[in-house]
């Protein structure tokens, strides 16, 4: 066969350095137009990018030559740098280096963008440590919970 053919969708999740509250409302759109644009530059389709203060998720389609981990590399890192030097209050931002991802068929991408589009309802109920817990179990990903927070 002469092409690759591929559907690879992630949801993403990673958040703030312990989990500070540094992407108020009124920087988020910023924050989630800029990661968009580093997908973009990088071969990535960002579907869908929301969060809350302290953490963002994404649905990505990566190309087949990517790995999971290069995309957070380079969305993390390049938007860590645009924030420091965009937004000088934000000086001491980072992200945490942890991260989780979650493979999504093509049929259940419209739950993901439901469950991205709706943050700050699901969080007026749970933590992000809460949340991120039931998305591992959810996947059947083991972890330690000695090392899952810093």
């Amino acid at each position: 066969m002469a092409n690759t053919f591929t559907s690879l969708h992630y949801h993403v999740i990673f958040s703030t350095k312990h989990r500070e509250p540094w992407i108020t409302p009124d920087l988020e759109e910023r924050v989630w137009k800029f990661l968009g644009g580093i997908a973009r530059e990088n071969g990535m389709k960002a579907l869908l990018i929301g969060g809350m203060p302290d953490h963002v998720h994404l649905t990505l389609a990566l190309p087949p030559a990517q790995s999971v981990s290069k995309a957070l590399q380079l969305l993390k890192g390049g938007s860590s740098k645009w924030i420091k030097d965009a937004l000088p209050q934000m000086r001491g931002f980072a992200w945490q280096d942890e991260y989780g991802a979650f493979s999504v068929s093509k049929s259940n991408l419209p739950e993901v963008t439901a469950y991205i589009q709706n943050q700050r309802e699901h969080h007026r109920i749970k933590t992000f440590q809460e949340e991120f817990l039931t998305f591992l179990v959810r996947h059947g990903v083991e972890y330690d919970e000695r090392y899952l927070w810093d």
